[in-house]
């Protein structure tokens, strides 16, 4: 792996490797009274996010600090791209500086990809390696290592991926999230179920490896996850669904609904989350909720896909 930018570039065996890693770093962390690993020490990790995040943004950042890499968090509020400077130019700056990873997320869908080409061009003109570039969200497109710590999750929650039945709530058309997810639980061998109204729906949502319905309390019954999502209201012009009274009616989880699942059933959200209109408090808190544990997994996930990007296959399995 050079770059992460899309969950499609992921194998089966290598989601699973990738898996596996951020377990192992788990268990290496356990029961340290100072977490630190040397496995990335003289490696120097950037953060550049056009877009506000809590909990990406600082899982990175534990994430490479726990491994002993220099962090250095780039806001774009803050930077010269308030003065005008392009993603280009940005991208290349913070390489000549020093970078060897750098984690973007931007509104517009295929930035990461643009600026892993721009430096796989420059590192070939300059005949040396370039950064690794890791996806952090890009517009409505891919959110590849949240689909990989949701993965987590669920593998530990529930035993295995193969052949369980993953219910996806909610906006689908703005959540790069359940694009992500979509992909990568089919390519584990995850049965998946949209649920959304139909505002909410991409074109081209029926050509994924997903069955699409309407009715949330339909699917629920034998459900082994629901992953409910965010409603991205920052991304909607104009009305989507009446009010969020109806919507939550109609697609939110309430404790009725949590009570149509199985007892095993998880419950999963990537955060934030608006509480009362898509997930009721009582659930989000209940035993059946995962989003913490989502929280914890995202840190050892992003070791995993830091070390597998800056270390290497072979190093790694040494």
């Amino acid at each position: 792996m050079k770059h992460l930018l899309t969950v499609t570039d992921l194998s089966r065996a290598t989601a699973t490797e990738l898996l596996d890693e951020a377990e192992r770093f788990e268990q290496a962390l356990l029961g340290r009274e100072v977490k630190k690993l040397p496995t990335l020490r003289g490696r120097t990790v950037m953060t550049v996010f056009y877009e506000n995040s809590t909990r990406t943004r600082v899982s990175f950042e534990v994430a490479g600090k726990w491994m002993s890499a220099d962090v250095i968090n780039v806001s774009a509020s803050s930077s010269s791209v308030s003065k005008g400077e392009s993603l280009r130019d940005t991208a290349l700056t913070l390489h000549a500086a020093g970078a060897d990873a750098l984690i973007v997320r931007h509104p517009a869908s295929g930035a990461a990809h643009q600026i892993a080409r721009w430096m796989d061009a420059w590192a070939s003109a300059e005949g040396r390696s370039g950064p690794a570039i890791i996806n952090a969200g890009d517009g409505t497109h891919q959110h590849p290592t949240q689909a990989l710590l949701d993965a987590l999750t669920l593998r530990q929650r529930l035993g295995d991926i193969e052949g369980k039945r993953v219910v996806i709530v909610g906006d689908i058309l703005h959540s790069r999230v359940a694009r992500s997810n979509v992909f990568l639980l089919n390519t584990l061998g995850a049965e998946v179920v949209l649920v959304a109204p139909r505002t909410l729906l991409p074109v081209g949502a029926e050509t994924w490896p997903a069955r699409i319905s309407h009715s949330l309390d339909a699917e629920l019954p034998g459900a082994d996850a629901v992953l409910m999502l965010r409603v991205q209201q920052e991304r909607m012009n104009g009305g989507f669904f009446p009010s969020t009274r109806e919507y939550s009616v109609n697609y939110g989880l309430s404790e009725r609904r949590l009570a149509m699942l199985d007892a095993g059933a998880v419950v999963l959200h990537p955060g934030p989350m608006l509480r009362g209109m898509e997930i009721a408090s009582p659930v989000a808190d209940s035993s059946q909720a995962a989003i913490l544990q989502q929280v914890t997994n995202g840190v050892h996930m992003r070791m995993a896909v830091l070390f597998r990007l800056l270390v290497g296959t072979q190093e790694a399995a040494a």
